[in-house]
C-alpha cells in the first residue's frame, strides 16, 4: 500500500502480515475519489473513521490537509497507523484514537470545523441491519457539523443487501481489483455538487493541484492485483443447518439498503464492481 500523490508520493505504508484483517482500497479507486474531492484536501480538517493502517487519511494528509484525526479500533491496527504517522513525520497534523468509530466519543473527538469525513465500515456489519443503522446514524451526526462546502464519503459493497452474507472473500477481492472506471449512478440529486459549488461561488474541481499532477502515471495492472491479493472482507461464513431437523427454517430475503441520509444532499454513488462509493454534503437549506 502507497500513497499515490502530494508532498509523500510513492511512500509505502506498513500493512499488516495478514490483509484479511483490513481492506486495502485499491489504487485506481483511491485515485478516483481523490480526483473528485481535487482542490478539497487543501488546509482541511479530516475525520476518518475504520482508518485502518490510514490509506485514506494519510493521502489526505499528502494532498495537503491541515489536520486528520483517525479513528480504529484495533489495536494492532491502530500500532501500525501510528508507525506510518511517525514514518511520514506527520504526528504535528494526525493523531490516533483507540475506539468504536460509531460511539459518541469518536464523533466528539472529530475536528472542527470538519472539511471531510471518510467512513470505510468492514462489509460485515454494514451488511448487518442494525450495523447499517448505527453506521448510517453516525453519518447523519457527522453531516450535522460538516461544513457547507465539505463532504462525507462513505464506502460499501455494491450492491449493498441488509442481511447478506456476502460473496467469497477472494471473489469480492478481484472484483474489487478489476481496473476500470467508476460508473456514475444518476439519480435526482445528480448535480447538486455543481448547483452547490456554483451558490457559494466555489469552482468545482477539475484543475489538480500542482502535488496531484501526474499521480496515476505509475498505476498499472500489477498493482491492482498486487494490492488486490488477500483483501477479502472478513465476511462470516454461511450458517450451518440445524441439526435434529428436516429442514432449516427459510432465511430472510436480503432488502436493498436506503442510502439517504436526513439532512443531506446525496448519495452521488460512483460504482467499482464489487464496491460502491457515496458522496454526500449538507443540504442546502
Amino acid at each position: 500500500m502507497r500513497i499515490i500523490a502530494g508532498e509523500f508520493r510513492r511512500r509505502l505504508l506498513k500493512t499488516p502480515p495478514d490483509d484479511s484483517i483490513t481492506r486495502p482500497i485499491p489504487d485506481r479507486v483511491k485515485e478516483s475519489l481523490f480526483g473528485m474531492l481535487s482542490g478539497n484536501c487543501v488546509d482541511a480538517n479530516v475525520f476518518d473513521a475504520f482508518a485502518g493502517t490510514g490509506a485514506i487519511g494519510l493521502e489526505a494528509v499528502s494532498r495537503g490537509a491541515a489536520r486528520c484525526v483517525c479513528i480504529e479500533r484495533e489495536a494492532s491496527i491502530a500500532r501500525i497507523l501510528q508507525a506510518n504517522i511517525d514514518a511520514l513525520g506527520v504526528g504535528d497534523r494526525c493523531e490516533v484514537m483507540q475506539a468504536d468509530a460509531l460511539g459518541a466519543g469518536a464523533l466528539a473527538r472529530a475536528p472542527r470545523p470538519l472539511n471531510l469525513a471518510f467512513m470505510d465500515p468492514p462489509y460485515p456489519l454494514v451488511r448487518d441491519p442494525l450495523g447499517f443503522r448505527r453506521v448510517m446514524a453516525q453519518a447523519a451526526a457527522l453531516i450535522q457539523i460538516l461544513e457547507p462546502d465539505g463532504f462525507l464519503v462513505l464506502r460499501t459493497p455494491h450492491p449493498l443487501l441488509l442481511g447478506d452474507t456476502g460473496v467469497a472473500p477472494e471473489a469480492e477481492a478481484e472484483e474489487e481489483s478489476k481496473p476500470r472506471r467508476g460508473k456514475f449512478r444518476k439519480g435526482k440529486k445528480r448535480n447538486w455538487r455543481d448547483e452547490r459549488d456554483e451558490a457559494m461561488g466555489h469552482r468545482r474541481a477539475g484543475s489538480p493541484s500542482d502535488i496531484e499532477e501526474d499521480a496515476d502515471e505509475d498505476l498499472d495492472d500489477a498493482d491492482l492485483d498486487a494490492e488486490a491479493k488477500g483483501a477479502g472482507d472478513g465476511t462470516e461464513a454461511s450458517a450451518a443447518s440445524l441439526e435434529g431437523s428436516e429442514s432449516a427454517a427459510p432465511k430472510p430475503e436480503p432488502i436493498p439498503a436506503d442510502l439517504h441520509i436526513p439532512g443531506a444532499d446525496g448519495p452521488e454513488t460512483h460504482v467499482y464492481h464489487g464496491m460502491a462509493i457515496h458522496l454526500y454534503a449538507r443540504a442546502r437549506s
